[in-house]
């Protein structure tokens, strides 16, 4: 019988000469892209490859076929999407990123957009495939084709706490959801079904299938509050479903997400994938005894890496899984993990990105509170405030770099060495992008008392697709901007914390919609655009229509300041 495509094909890492396509697959077989042929692995009855094409020249574009067996599989037959394309980058100073967090996995009916809204991603790839002028400039130049070079994925790219209906009936069908975990992601088999159920929309799955995409983990991948305390751990670590649930979600998250950002020759290091792909038959023991590693042992595994693209460097930052949760030594990052960030957080770019899912700038009263509820957590107003504040924290997630001020205050001193210009050559802007919080924004900052050297920014983009009811965004609005600035910076002295290093202001926003952000990079010129799907209620098969939020110059002839 001929094998076929489970989910993919997805086109994750690029560069100037190389691709690598990741496939799953319904049995073991050889895949084919191009001239490159290589078996799947296995892991709990799940068949996995990733193809690494070589030899592309920069800044081509290649259209592809996946065969499995010497079967062409894909594009499948009667498609009128574009063709798969592999897009190299080019090099040199112009990029055009596009990134978002957040969006859950239901379908698209008009009853779909009343709840959820608009797929911002679907209808981004609608834009894509649906525009001739787009896609004839998108093959003959890459001036301003508005194609994007890469995807950033900024967190929540599936939802395991909150499961779609199509989901509940896939766990209702093999499990009583009467007992813990309910109609939450048990087990490796639920996660393969939750990924392919994200991906597999036709729409959906061209794009991420043409247009290379980087992720990182953030809480709902695996649950929500993941990491935020040690209490919250503890707590977890009670439940006799959690230790296959936490492992499952690092495993699938190692295989779905994680090996596609890595380059070959990362890839090539990773003992896990060597080990398996040398495994006769089903590798899921070896898989659940790395992740179950990886959870107990964060310092075990590094899962944040970094690009370098042409001019620009990209740093995309684990800030859930390498956490240390210890009273007073609250850490975003484990220490081998801070030492590898470290070392790349160096000038000598044009533009310095930092991914990291959790914005590092909030919004300036919101961190004061965050640091204000860390303090008090462990033990500046005494044990009975303490387990106040550790319920407070829980209940309205203040669990930000904010609410890790010992990190915070490591990545400032970093962020302000680099952009004085003493760890080489002082970047032009420092970009932090992120996503989590369910709202768009832009907070321009600077170091107090510094003239000159980089631009430093927080661009947020989130949700891509999960609105916060309007209910919840007044009371959103009020606690982030109203009620935390007037209290959380006096609440914060009283409990010993530090006025911060950097000095920031959300200028730009808050805006609530399902959004996709882009970063357009050109030289020393750089600007970041909001774009949102229609508020309107899409109809059964309509396409719908993208607006532009707004779009704002971060560096070149008008330059956006902090206020």
């Amino acid at each position: 019988m001929t094998a076929r495509l489970t989910l993919g094909p997805l086109l994750r890492y690029v560069d100037e000469t190389s691709a690598t396509i990741w496939v799953e697959t319904d049995r073991p077989c050889e895949v084919e892209v191009l001239d490159t042929k290589t078996p799947t692995f296995t892991v709990h009855g799940h068949h996995y490859a990733l193809c690494d094409v070589t030899g592309l020249e920069p800044g081509s574009r290649t259209p592809y076929q996946v065969r499995l067996d010497g079967e062409v599989v894909w594009p499948e037959p009667g498609s009128e999407l574009p063709p798969s394309k592999i897009r190299t980058l080019r090099g040199g100073r112009r990029l055009e990123l596009a990134f978002g967090s957040c969006r859950s996995s239901v379908g698209h009916t008009a009853t779909d957009n009343r709840t959820h809204g608009v797929d911002m991603l679907r209808a981004y790839a609608l834009r894509l495939a649906g525009d001739p002028e787009v896609a004839a400039a998108a093959d003959q130049t890459r001036e301003e084709t508005g194609w994007p070079d890469l995807l950033l994925l900024l967190g929540d790219q599936v939802y395991a706490d909150e499961t779609s209906p199509a989901m509940r009936e896939f766990i209702e069908a093999r499990r009583d959801t009467g007992e813990p975990p309910g109609d939450e992601i048990a087990d490796f088999d639920e996660y393969a079904e939750l990924y392919r159920l994200a991906w597999s929309d036709p729409v959906n799955r061209w794009l991420l299938s043409t247009v290379p995409a980087l992720m990182i983990f953030d809480d709902h991948d695996i649950r929500d509050d993941w990491n935020t305390s040690r209490p919250w751990r503890d707590k977890m670590n009670t439940k006799p479903w959690w230790r296959r649930r936490i492992t499952s979600g690092l495993g699938a998250y190692w295989i779905y997400q994680h090996l596609g950002n890595l380059s070959p020759a990362e890839r090539a290091d990773e003992p896990l994938l060597r080990a398996l792909l040398k495994h006769e038959g089903d590798g899921g023991a070896l898989v659940d005894e790395f992740a179950r590693r990886a959870d107990r042992h964060p310092e075990s595994y590094r899962w944040s890496y970094a690009r370098e693209l042409g001019d620009t460097r990209l740093i995309m930052v684990d800030s859930r899984c390498s956490r240390v949760l210890d009273p007073g030594g609250r850490a975003v990052l484990d220490a081998d993990e801070w030492r590898w960030f470290d070392e790349r957080m160096r000038g000598d770019v044009d533009h310095l990105l930092i991914g990291t899912s959790l914005p590092y700038l909030l919004t300036p009263g919101l961190h004061d509170l965050e640091a204000w509820n860390e303090a008090v957590c462990d033990g500046a107003w005494g044990g009975l405030a303490a387990r106040a504040a550790e319920a407070i924290r829980q209940a309205v997630d203040l669990e930000h770099w904010a609410a890790f001020q010992n990190s915070f205050t490591a990545m400032a001193g970093l962020v302000r060495a680099v952009a004085r210009g003493e760890r080489g050559r002082a970047p032009e802007t420092i970009v932090f992008l992120s996503g989590d919080v369910h709202y768009s924004y832009l907070a321009p900052a600077h170091v107090p008392g510094q003239n000159g050297g980089s631009r430093i920014y927080q661009a947020v983009c989130s949700p891509v697709r999960n609105p916060l009811p309007r209910a919840v965004r007044l009371l959103n609005g009020a606690a982030s901007f109203g009620l935390a600035k007037a209290i959380g910076g006096g609440l914060a002295r009283l409990a010993g914390v530090r006025r911060p290093p950097l000095r920031w202001k959300v200028k730009h926003g808050p805006w609530f919609p399902n959004a996709l952000a882009t970063l357009k990079i050109d030289g020393m010129w750089s600007a970041v655009r909001w774009e949102a799907a229609t508020g309107a209620v899409v109809r059964d098969g309509a396409p719908p229509r993208i607006k532009q939020i707004t779009e704002i110059e971060l560096a070149g002839p008008v330059r956006a300041q902090a206020g």
